[in-house]
């Protein structure tokens, strides 16, 4: 047997009033009538005690006979079966795993500090009970290990300054890197029977030794792309007040005024303070 099998064994509760009244039916015998035949019936009640399998709602029993499997139990109830047989607790219902925070490298080589939130639930007790020494574990060492292969597949974050444009990104690709970290976990853990209903990263950051020199980096690059921001807008404007002055003929400009001008609209837009204005009260040539 290398598979799951589904069984229903007999009824426990009419097997609960059989065993009972063979109990009852022995004492009476050893008082009353004082004949050996209480002894026999009073071993086959005792035994009969042992063979009750009760199954709570989302779990299930595997039951072996002598080391051979047998089948499992997976329907909630009370149920009695071969007093020999051996039974082992599996849970069915979804469990959530938080796992520690690992050290890795991305794919760029930089230290990161991650970790994963999975939610899972046995789907096949066989597998779970008998190809893998300890499920629980199982799942434990297998989640570490697709994390740690999962970060070095991805960069932290895109630096298309340094020619790494990346189209995923472990911080900003939530949706991407959560199916793929699903896909990898649930391909580990078929071995062993279970599915893998949700995984999501819980925890990234840098690690604490590169923290502080990523956090100026991130800053700088967010500086230089206002800055690039701002002198396009500013370029923008000055040519439309160009192309105003020329269209109303307000005012007719040779270039070296033109370029005075520009010079002083860029200076004003660009710059991170306040104009102080100063007034020419003489020609435009003074």
């Amino acid at each position: 047997m290398t598979a799951e099998k589904i069984i229903k064994p007999a009824n426990g509760y009419l097997m609960l009033i059989i065993v009972l009244t063979l109990l009852i039916g022995s004492i009476v015998l050893g008082i009353k009538q004082e004949q050996p035949l209480y002894i026999i019936v009073s071993v086959i009640s005792f035994f009969g005690l042992f063979g009750f399998i009760l199954v709570n709602p989302n779990t299930s029993k595997v039951v072996l006979l002598f080391g051979k499997y047998v089948g499992t139990i997976k329907a909630n109830g009370l149920y009695w079966a071969n007093p020999f047989y051996s039974k082992k607790k599996i849970s069915l219902r979804a469990s959530n795993f938080d796992s520690e925070r690992l050290k890795v490298n991305d794919k760029l080589g930089n230290p990161i500090m991650i970790s994963t939130i999975l939610v899972w639930r046995v789907t096949d007790t066989y597998k779970a009970a008998f190809d893998v020494d300890n499920y629980e574990n199982f799942v434990r060492v297998q989640t570490d290990a697709a994390v740690r292969k999962l970060a070095s597949m991805y960069p932290y974050d895109n630096f298309a300054d340094e020619g790494h444009d990346e189209d995923i990104t472990l911080r900003s690709s939530v949706n991407e890197v959560s199916e793929a970290l699903e896909k990898e976990i649930d391909e580990r853990l078929t071995i062993a029977g279970i599915e893998v209903l949700e995984a999501r990263i819980g925890y990234l950051a840098y690690a604490n030794e590169i923290a502080s020199a990523m956090l100026k980096r991130q800053q700088a690059t967010a500086i230089v792309a206002a800055r690039h921001k701002i002198v396009q807008g500013a370029v923008e404007m000055v040519e439309m007040a160009l192309d105003e002055l020329n269209k109303k003929d307000i005012v007719e400009l040779d270039e070296e005024r033109k370029a005075a001008m520009v010079s002083n609209l860029l200076v004003i837009l660009c710059g991170d303070k306040e104009a102080s204005p100063v007034v020419n009260a003489g020609t435009l040539n003074q």
